[in-house]
């Protein structure tokens, strides 16, 4: 079901040409031509790999973060400078264009920016944007609006027929907003046997609660925010769900799309359900016992949602070493390139550098590229760098890109994303979001070794990070994928007492005018898991090497 649903969001007209998944028998390996090739010595691959550093990787960090890049926004002058730069550097390491003769693919997108100059209303009273509620609408409209829509409760919001859970069983929600719990009922629980249980599966993304209330056929969709299931504070829905927020453009401008879409704070929602005569708490405790919906007495949501639409055309940047013995099998290194740019109605600072979000993967991408130019001879397959717009909008250029693929899939080995890397030091272990699902960790486990370290899964599981960067669309396509970062175990005593310091300041600034470079970051670490991600490309470069995925995973195809 997952796989089915995280692309529903893209319209025929725009997203053509899924190609088939690598097979699981072996006769892409038996194509391989017989001549041989010359082949790096361990000693060339070493020297590669000892080649990234951090002095080159905080070079290209500062320049891609710098207020000159303006936040790095989708087709923005930030923009412009940051596809220039990454064909500057690129093109010197002699990389080849990756799309025909070009270094870039066209991603078509639309921006939809809600003016501030809106309330809720519910209950008698009005409720206050960016404060108490954020509103806005996916539709590519001037103007959309709730009036006197009739509030259900659907607990999670969740139709997953395979867990025997649908919170829209027997309700006819055509009019009418739902109200939504964020993250699903695992977390909730913390049981183990409930879907994955402290893991967020996509049921609990706040991208698959407003595709399913569309599905449903609802007219509005609010979701309520709590900092624990949602991982992250109000500040991330007041920085990341207000000004412009892009789309792609599709001929049916979104219709399908509740018309209506936002947040609530906690606080809000206490407020309403009290409103209702349904106690809060005690309606979250029966939410997660079992498919679960309730009208809210006679409260309904009027609100009013005035879009200032603008079409533009963004990039992905993508750039290939070809290989020399077989040229048209891939492995794609990943990274987005944008961030949210600059916000003119703020006092004092505008800019949202998006130092560790991601200039630090984009960064990364060149290192990593450089390695592999620095090799004597070049791989057996190639190596394909791609830096994907609109990330912070919901995965767009990766979405853009799986289901308009430059590489076919059948031919892409694996794909190795890098999305906010270590800046507080070295770690004893890696660790892997989404552990357990391809034969890819055996390739990581394997270049952790060599540097004392081991893996660790996911620190953070009921944040559902696997659903939540670029290589989520590679997955969904059947591409194995991997993402991975220093874990949580400091390599020494200093790296603790870093941490101590830095760690509750990188968590304020996710998102925040704050996440910007400074030189009391320690990339170390980072340097150390870059190395990781070059030693596994060097090993999948090798003809006839197919990653699978694990029998269990839902992306298995």
């Amino acid at each position: 079901m997952i796989k089915k649903i995280a692309l529903s969001l893209l319209s025929v007209a725009v997203l053509v040409g899924c190609v088939a998944t690598t097979s699981d028998d072996s006769s892409q390996a038996n194509s391989s031509p017989v001549s041989s090739s010359p082949v790096n010595s361990a000693q060339d691959i070493s020297a590669s790999y000892d080649s990234i550093n951090t002095a080159q990787l905080i070079k290209h960090i500062k320049v891609l973060s710098s207020d000159e890049f303006g936040g790095r926004a989708p087709s923005s002058e930030g923009e412009k400078l940051t596809l220039a730069y990454l064909t500057e550097q690129f093109k010197a390491l002699g990389f080849k264009p990756g799309n025909g003769d070009s270094f870039l693919q066209e991603v078509p997108l639309v921006s939809i920016e809600a003016s501030s100059d809106m309330t809720l209303a519910i209950g008698g009273k009005n409720y206050q944007y960016g404060t108490e509620m954020v509103m806005g609408s996916a539709r590519i409209s001037n103007f959309e609006q709730l009036k006197n829509s009739e509030l259900v409760f659907v607990g999670y919001g969740i139709n997953a027929p395979e867990y025997n859970w649908n919170d829209y069983k027997d309700l006819d929600v055509k009019g009418k907003t739902v109200v939504i719990l964020v993250n699903d009922p695992g977390f909730a629980t913390q049981d183990a046997e409930l879907f994955t249980g402290n893991a967020m599966t996509y049921y609990g993304r706040w991208t698959y609660k407003y595709e399913e209330a569309s599905r449903q056929g609802a007219e509005g969709a609010i979701i309520i925010h709590e900092t624990a299931p949602a991982s992250y504070g109000w500040s991330v829905i007041k920085n990341s769900w207000t000004g412009p927020q892009f789309s792609f453009q599709r001929d049916d401008l979104n219709k399908d799309r509740v018309a209506v879409e936002g947040w609530i704070s906690r606080n809000v929602a206490i407020e309403l359900f009290d409103k209702a005569g349904l106690d809060f708490t005690k309606m979250k405790e029966r939410a997660a016992q079992g498919s679960f919906n309730i009208d809210m007495g006679d409260l309904d949501a009027s609100i009013t949602i005035k879009n200032t639409i603008k079409k533009s055309i963004s990039y992905n940047f993508i750039a290939t070493l070809p290989g020399q013995k077989n040229a048209d099998e891939h492995i794609i290194y990943s990274a987005h390139w944008d961030h949210l740019g600059t916000d003119l109605s703020k006092k004092g600072d505008q800019i949202y550098n998006g130092a560790r979000d991601n200039a630090t993967g984009t960064a990364a991408l060149i290192e990593v590229a450089e390695a592999f130019a620095k090799l004597p001879h070049r791989p057996e397959r190639s190596i394909t760098f791609l830096a994907v717009t609109a990330e912070e909008q919901g995965l767009l250029g990766s979405k853009f890109y799986a289901a308009n693929p430059i590489i076919p899939v059948a031919k892409t080995v694996a794909n190795i994303n890098m999305d906010a890397l270590n800046v507080n030091g070295k770690s004893k272990d890696v660790a892997v979001y989404g552990l357990g699902q391809s034969e890819l960790d055996n390739f990581l486990t394997k270049a952790a070794l060599k540097q004392n370290r081991v893996i660790s899964g996911d620190p953070r599981p009921a944040a559902g990070i696997y659903y939540r960067s670029d290589h989520f669309a590679f997955a969904n396509v059947g591409i194995p994928a991997l993402y991975a970062k220093g874990g949580t175990i400091p390599a020494d005593q200093a790296t603790a007492d870093l941490r101590a310091k830095l760690d509750p300041i990188l968590a304020k600034c996710y998102h925040g005018l704050c996440d910007e470079y400074s030189e009391e970051w320690d990339l170390t670490g980072a340097v150390e898991d870059m190395q990781l991600f070059f030693d596994v490309g060097v090993e999948l470069s090798k003809s006839g090497v197919w990653p699978q995925w694990s029998k269990t995973s839902e992306f298995k195809r």
